[in-house]
C-alpha cells in the first residue's frame, strides 16, 4: 500500500494558489512498539494556515517548505502497539496532511463515537467551538439584554459565538457575505445579519444597533471592524480572533486608529489564542457538548470530499465558499 502527503511546495505572496501544494506518494508506514498506525478520516482547514505558510515568527512555528502540512484532523486506529490506543479508536489531534501516519500518541484525544459526529471534534466540539467560548464568556462576557456583534458570523467560530451570545441573552448582530449566509444565521436565531458586500456597512451596522454596541467578537478586520469603533458603548469589550480581510495583504494596509474611540468609551480591546485556554479545555467541550444534546447550539459543516480536495477546500475559506466549518471527508 502507498501513502499519499500533502507538502508546502512554496510560500505564497499574496493569496496562496494551488501551486502552494505538492502531492507525494510513499511507503505505508509502519509502527514501531508504543505507537500507532492512523487512518485519517476527516481534515480541518482553518484560515490561521494561512500565517503558518509564510517565514516568520509568530505564536505557531510556521510550515517548512518541502515538508508535510499539518493540522486538525479526526483519524481512527487501524494498527496498534500502544496500551492505550487499541484499533478502533478514534482520536483528533494535529498530524500531518497524510492518508496514513503514525504516532506514539502525544497530543491526541481520543473521542466518543455515540455523542455527536466524530467531524464535529474538528468544528462544533473543536478547535472552532473552543475558540468562540473562551473569546465570547472569557474576554467579552456579554450580559442579558447587551448588543453583540460578531464579524464572519456564517464562519466556524462565529456561528458559535452568536449561537452562545443568544444562549447568555444577548441581541445578536452577525456580518457575512451573502444572501444565503445572511438568511442562514437569521435561522439561526441572529437578531439582525448583514450582508457586508452589499450593504454600505457603516450605515446598516448603526441602524441594526441603534443603542450601540457592547461586545465585538472580531474575525475579519477591515472595514467592518472600523465601522463597530464608532458604535461602541462606554466599557464594550472587544475580542481579537482573526484578521482574515488582511491575511493575503502584501502591504499593512491603512485606516482608522482605533484608540481614540477606546479612551472615550474605556473599552477593552484583547487578543487571544485558543491555546491559552488549553488547560480549560475540557471544560470547554463540556459546556458545549451539553448545549449541544439540549438542542441549544447546532452545528453547520461544508463537507468536501477525496484527500486530493484539501488544497481546493482551504483556498475556498478565502473566497467565502464554506458556511460554518470546512473539512474534507476522506473518500
Amino acid at each position: 500500500m502507498q501513502n499519499q502527503t500533502i507538502v508546502l511546495a512554496s510560500r505564497p505572496q499574496g493569496e496562496p494558489s494551488a501551486d502552494q501544494f505538492r502531492f507525494e506518494t510513499g511507503a505505508l508506514p509502519q509502527p514501531a512498539a508504543g505507537q500507532v498506525l492512523l487512518k485519517t478520516r476527516y481534515v480541518s482547514v482553518d484560515p490561521y494556515m494561512r500565517g503558518r505558510m509564510n517565514a516568520g515568527k509568530s505564536y505557531v512555528a510556521p510550515f517548512e517548505v518541502g515538508q508535510p502540512i499539518s493540522g486538525g484532523i479526526v483519524a481512527e486506529v487501524v494498527e496498534s502497539q500502544h496500551d492505550q490506543l487499541p484499533v478502533g479508536s478514534v482520536v483528533v489531534g494535529n498530524l500531518p496532511w497524510q492518508e496514513y501516519s503514525v504516532s506514539d500518541g502525544a497530543g491526541l484525544t481520543r473521542i466518543p463515537t455515540d455523542k455527536a459526529p466524530i467531524s464535529y471534534f474538528l468544528g462544533l466540539l473543536g478547535m472552532p467551538g473552543l475558540t468562540a467560548y473562551f473569546g465570547l464568556l472569557d474576554i467579552c462576557q456579554p450580559k442579558a439584554g447587551e448588543t453583540v456583534v460578531v464579524s464572519g458570523a456564517a464562519g466556524a467560530v462565529g456561528m458559535v459565538v452568536g449561537q452562545l451570545a443568544k444562549i447568555q441573552g444577548a441581541r445578536v448582530i452577525g456580518t457575512a457575505g451573502s444572501d444565503e449566509k445572511v438568511a442562514y444565521l437569521k435561522k439561526l436565531g441572529f437578531d439582525e445579519a448583514i450582508n457586508y458586500k452589499t450593504a454600505n456597512i457603516a450605515e446598516a451596522l448603526a441602524a441594526a444597533a441603534p443603542a450601540g454596541v457592547d461586545c465585538y467578537f472580531d474575525n475579519v478586520g477591515g472595514a467592518i471592524t472600523d465601522a463597530v469603533y464608532n458604535n461602541l458603548n462606554k466599557n464594550a469589550r472587544i475580542a481579537i480572533c482573526g484578521q482574515i480581510s488582511m491575511y493575503n495583504a502584501t502591504e499593512v494596509p491603512v485606516g482608522p486608529r482605533p484608540e481614540g474611540k477606546l479612551l472615550t468609551t474605556s473599552s477593552l480591546m484583547k487578543g487571544f489564542i485558543v491555546s491559552d485556554y488549553h488547560s480549560r479545555w475540557p471544560e470547554g467541550v463540556a459546556r458545549l457538548s451539553e448545549w449541544l444534546a439540549e438542542g441549544k447550539l447546532h452545528a453547520e459543516e461544508t463537507i468536501t470530499e477525496g484527500f486530493d480536495q484539501i488544497p481546493a477546500a482551504f483556498l475556498g475559506l478565502f473566497k467565502g465558499e464554506n458556511t460554518g466549518k470546512a473539512i474534507v471527508k476522506m473518500a
